[in-house]
């Protein structure tokens, strides 16, 4: 099966908004999404069979920066780091349970 159309973007708070619609799936936090990288690969670093049509791109997490509430913490599947972005932003979101 593939994934077609556009991956969705959101400013944090409207990730966490969409995070609470979804019974059974939360936003990620940092060491959650993190996890899902695969540093052998780029663009994106992230299994494609498994994540197929995974955008090389930010995704938010639900990690507040300890330094700034208004910069959660993300991760770039571009070639798979860590960082954080102002809270208003527009980033992907990839949901777990």
């Amino acid at each position: 099966m593939n994934c077609t159309g556009t991956a969705a973007t959101y400013t944090h708070e409207q990730a966490l908004a969409y995070a609470q619609t979804q019974t059974g799936w939360h936003l990620p936090n940092v060491k959650e999404l993190f996890s899902l990288v695969d540093k052998s690969r780029v663009s994106p670093a992230i299994d494609a069979t498994a994540f197929p049509a995974t955008p090389s791109s930010y995704f938010w997490t639900s990690s507040p920066y300890a330094g700034s509430a208004g910069y959660p913490w993300s991760v770039y599947f571009g070639v798979g780091f860590v960082d954080s972005y102002l809270r208003g932003g527009y980033y992907h979101v990839r949901l777990v349970r």
